[in-house]
């Protein structure tokens, strides 16, 4: 089985990259740490990873609850029964309207099983999924990182990440994402343990002002 970490080891491979980079023991002492974030391995779960492509996260939750109103069970069958429009009144951009149908029609032709790719490792899991349509690199790093609880993946796309990671590393705006991959470097094979502490530094920092 590809590496995972659980709810149960969270704390202790926080504490283990602590020990290496101060940043972090920083991070836990002053917010604690991160919240176990958890999503079921299904459609409903890769569709709301899409909605959240480039938008707030609160609209992203917006829109799939919205649909969750229309269709009841957000699955594939259920999805690819409404109409253009019908996914426009859920907030669904035309984007993502045809990424959300590709997914549906991918997962019912059964060319994707999401319950295969928990055995699969991490670059056979995102080649799979960036083959289908408006599924890229950071959602699949999402995905990995939230549903498949895979150990060390850095989703250098992620925006609040970046913020974070130049705060905490004290580095200036115009830092390169190639300068900040080889920081991460040292934080093998735990980099999504890291990439968790630096949203819960982001998301914390925002609460408290």
């Amino acid at each position: 089985m590809p590496a995972s970490f659980t709810q149960q080891n969270l704390n202790q491979l926080c504490n283990e990259l602590a020990n290496r980079d101060a940043s972090f023991s920083t991070i836990i002492s002053v917010y604690g740490y991160p919240p176990f974030w958890s999503r079921p391995n299904t459609f409903e779960s890769l569709v709301h990873i899409i909605l959240e492509q480039q938008v707030s996260l609160a609209s992203a939750l917006s829109a799939l609850q919205k649909l969750k109103e229309k269709i009841g069970q957000i699955s594939a069958e259920n999805l690819l029964a409404l109409t253009d429009e019908e996914l426009k009144a859920c907030y669904f951009s035309r984007q993502k309207t045809v990424y959300a149908r590709d997914l549906a029609a991918t997962i019912l032709s059964g060319n994707l099983k999401l319950d295969e790719l928990v055995l699969l490792p991490d670059d056979e899991v995102r080649t799979k999924l960036t083959a289908i349509k408006g599924i890229g690199n950071w959602t699949t790093d999402i995905y990995l990182i939230f549903i498949l609880h895979r150990t060390d993946v850095f989703p250098i796309g992620d925006l609040a990440v970046v913020q974070a990671i130049k705060r905490v590393k004290n580095l200036p705006p115009e830092t390169s994402k190639e300068r900040l991959l080889q920081i991460a470097e040292a934080w093998k094979p735990y980099r999504t343990i890291a990439t968790m502490l630096l949203w819960h530094e982001y998301l914390s920092r925002r609460k408290v002002k």
